[in-house]
């Protein structure tokens, strides 16, 4: 099968001239993307899906709420349009799930006969309302150490089907306190996983545990939510799939700037990420792929990562070749225009594959300049990466200093609509070998337990 890429379009443009191919290439390749990519993004197309996303009757998207819902409808009616199938099984491209929050009522905690402050120091994700456990319970202990990532620990650990304890090292005390002082107080975790998990922040004056016990009443309830997935079947390798995705919820209502407004409308966080995947649905739809394409816009990103996760668990992840996870690309990157940054860079050899097929263009992908950041563990991706999928996110986000980022001024007027469309057509042109079958990029190491 002729990949679809390969247009020719010299002898439409050029009927009358002997010109060498290779050397037209570099010609005007080095000025911008082949023409093959161009124009198929549409700076309307870009401005429009944005603009509706990031606006005020949208509520700022929060998961759960109706604004989130009207942001669900409007994706799958995008989709639709495109002509995208429903995932194997599904009725449409809802794809809903429900959750459970645990709101701890009363703590105690003991630590070798010692009394210790629960209050602050216990993380719960549980559907039990009362947890009494010690030393001699048969449950799973572990530790975050505090040399482990703890994002990554955490996104593992949550995935267990036992009861489990976890000590969690002082060094993490920062991260630790940042998540117990969220306002809701709440945790969550997806149905079909009856096991609590419980999270405990080890005093730092104590370095050995020889007995414990702990107390713990919880108010449970759930709520729906839903994750917006269609695909493209491949024609050559309809079990291999390429994931595109970003996800579309938001904030919500925060607390009113100086101007009295309280919507986190989230235009560049993730509302031009979600346009990116919608865009390259309708790219993709016109072609014929050798892969099965998979275009999803997940839900809960902002809370704790519980869309992808669940969306996660619903592949076999050795089948899935490559995730594109596309977050914050609204504004130039650090390197300037016609460039974006790729998380975990060096984890896979996608992003060289890439970067190899855009040698001809003056777009290049750079390694995450942002390390600190920890942003590979911080987005979408994360869930599959840690079960060895080369999925990596494409940014531009200048995350050190982007002043309007989770604030309410994060609207579609702060956005560059050039520089989406042309990162859009570079990842849109970039792919292009793994889409058809011709590269497959290489797995990540999975996490250990």
């Amino acid at each position: 099968m002729e990949a679809w890429w390969e247009e020719s379009f010299f002898s439409y443009i050029y009927p009358t001239m002997n010109v060498h191919k290779s050397l037209l290439i570099l010609c005007l390749g080095t000025l911008s993307l082949p023409v093959a990519a161009q124009k198929k993004i549409e700076r309307s197309e870009v401005s429009r899906i944005i603009r509706t996303l990031a606006a005020d009757d949208m509520e700022g998207r929060k998961a759960g709420t109706a604004g989130s819902e009207r942001a669900a409808a409007f994706i799958s009616k995008e989709f639709a349009k495109a002509g995208l199938q429903p995932l194997p099984g599904a009725a449409n491209y809802r794809q809903e799930f429900s959750r459970y929050n645990a709101t701890a009522t009363a703590t105690a905690l003991q630590i070798n006969g010692n009394t210790v402050p629960a209050e602050g120091n216990i993380i719960a994700y549980s559907k039990d309302s009362v947890i009494s456990w010690n030393a001699d319970s048969r449950i799973a202990i572990t530790r975050i150490s505090a040399t482990d990532d703890f994002q990554a620990r955490l996104r593992q650990l949550r995935k267990e089907t036992r009861n489990t304890l976890v000590w969690v090292d002082a060094a993490h005390k920062e991260l630790f306190t940042k998540m117990n002082a969220r306002p809701r107080k709440t945790w969550l975790q997806e149905e079909g996983n009856a096991a609590s998990l419980i999270l405990v922040l080890q005093p730092a004056d104590i370095t050995q545990i020889d007995n414990w016990s702990l107390s713990l009443q919880c108010r449970t309830g759930s709520e729906r939510l839903t994750n917006v997935t269609g695909m493209i079947k491949g024609a050559v390798h309809p079990d291999e799939y390429v994931i595109f995705s970003a996800h579309y919820d938001h904030l919500g209502i925060i607390k009113p700037s100086a101007e009295l407004d309280s919507i986190a409308n989230g235009a560049d966080d993730d509302a031009s990420g979600t346009t990116a995947v919608m865009l390259l649905a309708k790219y993709y739809s016109k072609k014929k792929p050798a892969r099965s394409l998979l275009f999803v816009a997940f839900t809960a990103e902002e809370i704790d990562g519980a869309g992808s996760r669940y969306f996660s668990q619903q592949l076999d992840p050795e089948k899935i070749v490559a995730m594109f996870n596309i977050e914050m690309i609204g504004k130039q990157s650090k390197f300037g225009g016609n460039s974006a940054f790729i998380t975990g860079f060096e984890r896979s050899d996608l992003g060289p594959i890439l970067q190899r097929n855009l040698q001809n263009t003056n777009f290049r992908f750079h390694p995450d300049p942002y390390p600190d950041q920890n942003l590979f563990y911080r987005s979408d991706n994360a869930t599959l990466a840690a079960l060895g999928v080369p999925a990596h996110t494409i940014s531009t986000t200048q995350i050190d200093k982007d002043k309007l980022y989770h604030s309410v001024d994060d609207e579609w007027e702060t956005l560059d609509a050039e520089n989406i469309r042309s990162i859009i057509e570079a990842i849109a042109w970039s792919a292009r070998s793994i889409v058809d079958g011709k590269d497959t990029p290489s797995r990540i190491p999975p996490l250990n337990k």
